[in-house]
């Protein structure tokens, strides 16, 4: 019983999770980037009513972004990824990219807690996913991709470090507290 509620959070995390990368990216490609950001409070409202220790896991998700912004912003101003729409100071990550990062951190704890200790694999899983994950943002109107090859490898690179570290800091502040 208790790992099909798991399976089933799950399941429900991930679907959460896929809708408010969709709202995020679309709504900030239709220059509305506040409905993904409003969208994602929404899903941070609901995970921390739901966690055993919301305080923990509220300690993730602003390390991570209070992480991911200086990471997003140096590709910014690398120019790697442009965006569009969305950005409040020109040459830094925008809000609605930071509401990603949030999204991915409400994640770690319950759809992504099979990595722990499995570092290699969240590894190649970061390096290849994360960079697929930018190429469809940009290809639904969201960010402007420069130097293609180079960009992707740098946020290949960038995710193979980015996953294992999430998972690791995820153990440590895990305010969910099931078992894996």
């Amino acid at each position: 019983m208790a790992s099909s509620m798991r399976s089933h959070r799950a399941l429900l995390y991930a679907i959460a999770g896929q809708a408010g990368w969709f709202v995020c990216v679309l709504s900030a490609a239709r220059d509305a980037a506040w409905v993904g950001i409003v969208f994602v409070a929404g899903l941070l409202a609901l995970h921390l009513r739901q966690a055993r220790q919301p305080q923990r896991e509220l300690r993730l998700v602003l390390s991570v972004v209070m992480l991911a912004a200086p990471w997003e912003t140096v590709l910014i101003r690398a120019g790697l990824i442009a965006y569009p729409h969305g950005t409040l100071w020109a040459g830094f990550a925008p809000p609605w990219l930071l509401a990603l990062w949030v999204l991915f951190a409400i994640q770690v704890n319950v759809l992504f807690r099979w990595l722990r200790g499995r570092w290699w694999l969240a590894m190649v899983l970061g390096a290849v996913a994360g960079p697929l994950s930018f190429r469809a943002g940009a290809a639904l109107g969201a960010a402007y991709i420069s130097e293609l090859p180079v960009s992707l490898s740098m946020l290949s690179a960038g995710w193979a470090i980015w996953m294992p570290l999430l998972v690791w800091m995820g153990e440590r502040s895990d305010g969910i507290g099931i078992s894996p």
